[in-house]
Parts: structure tokens; sequence; C-alpha cells
């Protein structure tokens, strides 16, 4: 009996052991191990580069005003030229007729000026006389006074002719340099027609051609100076905004920037600088990369509560995207506890292990 009492209470011990661990209740897992940041406002600007070149703040267009083969040449692009300083020709034979035909009109009236000043002189020593009538006077007055008006208009006539001719000369209207050439001799230029470019001496402008997205995608708006660094050597010099095109040029979508460099700045036209711009700080919520997820297509990060580590996912604006982060407008606010790695395989309401918090 013994042996069976034993191997009954060996039996019965084992029950009670099996009955002390319930199958139905499975063994808790360890929370997930994050890393995390502690969401944080602060001012931030961020900066954007473009390359571009200088240029006259004052370039003149020059063309003669009126049509003709053009005879002279007299400077070539790159020329430094002064103001009044002829810079081509053009045949004036016609304009030299025309000055011609005008001075013999202004003589012609002058001569019948002149008979009409004596008639008049006979007739009022006539009157006095009393040989001639008050209305012979009268008329000699009258042929007098038509004879003025003919040599005043003969002389406005010889005025013009002059000024037809010497506009067959093209001249600088300032000191600068020739940049741009666009005729040659014995081509026959038309009216208006664009013959040289002059960049005025004086201020000089660095030229841009931004993207509109950095001025319209963002709305926000560039501090006043801006750094300009030549590309081909030499001292960072300081930009003002001069200047924004109010128009978008189609073709490349860009925007015509044009910034005023300091008046001692010592460079070159034509050299290619870059610009570096800064925005204006403004206060922003700055996450990386690797803490951006998606709850049903919308962008979204997982919160973590400082209370039960539980984290949870939650939907966010993003307002920009940079190198390496992204800015939040809403949906997280400072203080709170953002899973910034291992956070791919988090479920809702998940403990968590946080590692890196307030970093």
């Amino acid at each position: 009996m013994q042996p069976l009492h034993s191997l009954i209470l060996i039996t019965y011990c084992c029950a009670s052991l099996a009955a002390c661990t319930p199958a139905d209740v499975a063994s808790e897992k360890a929370p997930r191990l994050v890393e995390t940041v502690t969401v944080e406002a602060e001012p931030w600007s961020e900066s954007v580069s473009s390359t571009g070149e200088i240029r006259a703040s004052v370039q003149s267009e020059l063309s003669f005003r009126i049509s003709g083969r053009i005879t002279e040449r007299l400077v070539d692009v790159g020329d430094k030229v002064e103001k009044g300083q002829v810079l081509a020709r053009m045949d004036a034979e016609e304009q030299q007729a025309d000055l011609q035909v005008a001075l013999a009109t202004l003589q012609s009236a002058e001569a019948q000026q002149t008979q009409a000043q004596q008639a008049l002189d006979r007739q009022q020593s006539l009157l006095t006389t009393g040989v001639s009538t008050q209305a012979a006077l009268d008329e000699a007055r009258e042929s007098l006074l038509r004879a003025e008006a003919t040599v005043d208009s003969a002389e406005a006539q010889v005025d013009t002719a002059r000024d037809t001719l010497a506009q067959t000369e093209l001249r600088s209207d300032a000191n600068g340099i020739i940049t741009a050439r666009n005729a040659e001799v014995g081509q026959v230029a038309q009216a208006a027609q664009l013959i040289f470019t002059v960049a005025q001496d004086g201020p000089r402008d660095a030229v841009f051609n931004i993207d509109e997205s950095l001025f319209l995608g963002f709305g926000r708006e560039f501090e006043s100076e801006v750094d300009i660094v030549p590309l081909s050597g030499g001292d960072p010099m300081k930009g003002t905004l001069r200047e924004i095109s109010p128009t978008i040029d189609r073709s490349t979508g860009t925007i015509r920037i044009k910034l005023g460099l300091e008046e001692d700045a010592q460079v070159s036209l034509g050299s290619p600088v870059m610009a570096v711009a800064r925005y204006k700080p403004v206060t922003s919520i700055r996450l990386p990369w690797s803490a951006i997820a998606s709850d049903a297509g919308r962008p979204a990060v997982w919160v973590v509560d400082s209370q039960t580590a539980k984290a949870s996912l939650r939907p966010v604006d993003i307002t920009t995207y940079g190198s390496g982060y992204f800015s939040v407008s809403a949906g997280v606010t400072p203080g709170e506890i953002v899973v910034t790695n291992g956070n791919k395989f988090l479920s809702d309401g998940e403990i968590v292990s946080i590692e890196g918090a307030g970093e």
C-alpha cells in the first residue's frame, strides 16, 4: 500500500502544479525600444542659393531715329565709350540735300522779308508827304508780316533738316561699356532698331533668375541683405534687394531678381556670382525625416504618452520639407514626445521603452 500511496501523492502534486499556470494567460512581451525627441518650437531660418551675373544698374539701348544704310561702325563689344562719342554713322547724302534745300528756302524767305520791309518804309514816307494812302501802308505792313512768318517757317525747316542730319550719327548718351552690338557696316537699319547696348558707369547689380516656389510656395520673406560670392574668386559682397520682376517667365518658371551691390564693390561686368539669401526667422517645429509615418495616406507621427508610455499615431500638417527634416504646423505641440526610430512596426496603444527623450 505504501508505494501506491506515494504514486497517488506525486500525481496529485503534478496536477496541482499544472493548475497554477493557466493556459489562457500568455506571457507579457517586453516593451519595444524606440528613440524619441521632445517637440520644441524655436526660431529658425532657412537659406537658399542661386547663381547669376553682374550687370550695370542702368543700361542704354541705342538706335538710330531714322532709317538708312550704315556706312561706319566705330566701336565694338567691350569698348569703353564716353558721353557724346560717335559710335556709328549712316549714309547722310539724302539728309544733306534736304538741309541745302531748307537753307535755300530760308534765303529766299529772308530776301522777301527784306523787300517787304523796304516797301513798308517807302509807304510810311509817302504817307507822311501825302502822296500815298493809309490803305497802301496797311497792305505793305501785312506783306511784311507774311514775309516774317515765311522766314520763321523756313528757319524751323532748317532746324529740322539739321537735326535729321545729326541723327545719321549714333552717339553714346553716357559713359560706359559696349555690351552688345546688333548691326554691321552695309546693313540697312530701320528707325528705332537696336544697334548698341551700353552698360553705364556707376552702380552694379547682381541679377538672378529665381524659381518661383522660393517666393510663392512658402509665403515667407527674405532678409533685406544677401551675401554675394564671386565664383571667379574675390571677397564676398553684400547685396540689397532692389527689384523683383512683377511677372513670371513662363518658359522657365523663374522670377528675375536684381540685387544692388555696395558702391565700392570691385567686380567686372558679366562676372558669375552666387547669392546666398536667408528667410526671415519664423517659429517652427522641426522633426527629423525618420519620424514621419502614414495614417490612411496622410502624414503622421507616433506620439508617446509620458505617463503611460503608450504610443499613438497622430496626423500632422506639414508646411515644408527640407534636407533631413520636415516642418510641422499642426498635430503636435511643444513638450510632447515623438518617436524617431523604431516606429516601423508599432501598433496603436503599444507600450514602448523610451530612449533619448528630451534630446
